[in-house]
């Protein structure tokens, strides 16, 4: 049995196993996430998780500090480099010396048209407008920066930009809600958000960068277990000793390899045991992490097939209450035309000598009720909301054949589907055109 100091400096190194793993796993999370939710248009975008892309529009933009380029977020910094001290005391080194940055509200615009995007609270991933290493005899050295120099100064100063450029492409994976001022959707931050990000880079780029940092951490983690086994096997002293003559080694000629020599003759003797019992135990933590987190990613992705589905049926509800309204104001619009041309040949029948006051009651009620530009205006807007919730129909029926695909596909894929059959998670239904449960309004006149 270890010694009890060691099974402590054991478990501590352990806990930082489990970090590493915790994160990789949530990583991998997000990446599920990204993967298992199709890209929406903007008149598409309803309630819930979305992604969006598209270009950045704003009326009012942003003036970038460095560049002057038109921009919805922008952020700069000015970094000085320097040197100091002399002989064997002599390093250089830099400071940021000044900086800032703005961020607003902006559209996202696509083929569909437009939606409201609040940056507040996203990890925003802006591109590289600017990166310049520039001398005293540049124009952007005190025109830019500071009038003064730190101490030691090279007379270089390093300038960098970063920013969402008006008309830039830009990917947003958030939260969609209703906007409070309109009737409309916005994505903004918003407590129950899995991922709110605001980046140039395109989906895949995303995806492929957070695989590779949750490999990385799973390599970290796994090595963390081995050495949890060695320390609890040999003890800590060894294990340090090991590394810090390692790197001592590399970094530093002038010491002896005595201390790497003697931490790893201690620990020697346990290093296969050790990676085979941090391997195994590592790897039985990630099974079981695995399973937990790919369960609630899969019964996530169930509810937003559901969500998906009642998103239709929320359009085909507006659509025939539109119908409604839209049959009244033709009928309206009609009684309307045939009151005003009764009116009319009662005015030409008096135009020969009579007043024109008796029929002046009957002129005012009949702007009164059916105002021509009004019952016009009313038509139109009736018209133009009627297709454009035809077109959210189809974007939503859409949307929800495409995530219900995505949950179809991750359900019958090794390994999540032996998961998905212990829980017996069944594929769902492509919505058909057929299965339209909701009667055609009537219209009638």
């Amino acid at each position: 049995m270890p010694p009890f100091e060691n099974l402590l400096a054991a478990l501590l190194v352990l806990s930082l196993s489990f970090a590493a793993l915790a994160v990789a796993l949530n990583l991998k999370r997000q990446e599920r996430l990204l993967a298992d939710t199709p890209t929406s248009k903007a008149l598409g975008v309803f309630i819930g998780e979305v992604e969006v892309s598209g270009v950045c529009v704003s009326q009012y933009p942003f003036t970038s500090h460095l560049t002057d380029t038109p921009c919805v977020y922008y952020r700069w910094k000015v970094v000085e480099h320097w040197v100091r001290g002399s002989g064997n005391s002599r390093y250089s080194g830099e400071d940021v010396v000044a900086s800032g940055g703005q961020a607003s509200e902006f559209y996202l615009k696509d083929e569909t048209g437009f939606i409201w995007v609040n940056p507040v609270g996203a990890k925003i991933e802006p591109c590289v407008i600017l990166k310049k290493l520039a001398n005293k005899t540049s124009p952007l050295y005190y025109a830019k920066g500071p009038l003064t120099d730190v101490e030691g100064s090279k007379g270089l100063r390093t300038f960098t930009e970063y920013a969402l450029t008006v008309g830039m492409k830009v990917f947003i994976r958030g939260r969609a809600s209703e906007r409070p001022d309109v009737v409309a959707a916005q994505i903004a931050h918003d407590e129950r958000e899995d991922i709110f990000i605001i980046s140039y880079r395109g989906e895949r780029s995303i995806s492929a960068r957070m695989a590779w940092r949750a490999k990385s951490l799973d390599f970290t983690g796994a090595f963390a277990a081995v050495n949890a086994a060695l320390v609890a096997s040999a003890g800590l002293g060894p294990v340090l000793k090991v590394y810090a003559g390692f790197f001592r080694m590399v970094f530093d000629d002038d010491h002896p390899v005595k201390m790497f020599g003697e931490g790893l003759s201690a620990v020697g003797p346990y290093i296969p045991l050790g990676l085979l019992i941090g391997v195994s135990l590592y790897l039985l933590m990630r099974a079981v992490g695995w399973a937990r987190m790919a369960f609630n990613s899969m019964v996530g992705l169930r509810n937003r097939v559901a969500q998906a589905y009642s998103l239709i049926d929320v359009q085909l509800k507006r659509r025939t209450d539109l119908i409604r309204r839209f049959v009244a104001c033709v009928q309206g619009f009609r009684e309307h035309e045939t009151a005003v041309q009764a009116l009319v040949t009662a005015m030409r029948a008096q135009a020969g000598g009579g007043s024109l006051k008796a029929l002046a009651p009957g002129i005012l009620a009949v702007i009164e009720s059916y105002p021509e530009i009004r019952a016009q205006a009313l038509f139109n807007d009736l018209s133009k909301q009627l297709i454009e919730t035809e077109d959210r129909i189809a974007l939503a029926r859409g949307y929800h054949n495409n995530i219900a695909t995505f949950y179809n596909t991750r359900i019958e894929t090794i390994p999540d589907r032996y998961l998905a059959g212990l829980v017996k998670m069944k594929p769902a239904a492509l919505f058909e055109a057929e299965g339209f449960t909701h009667h055609p309004a009537t219209v009638a006149f």
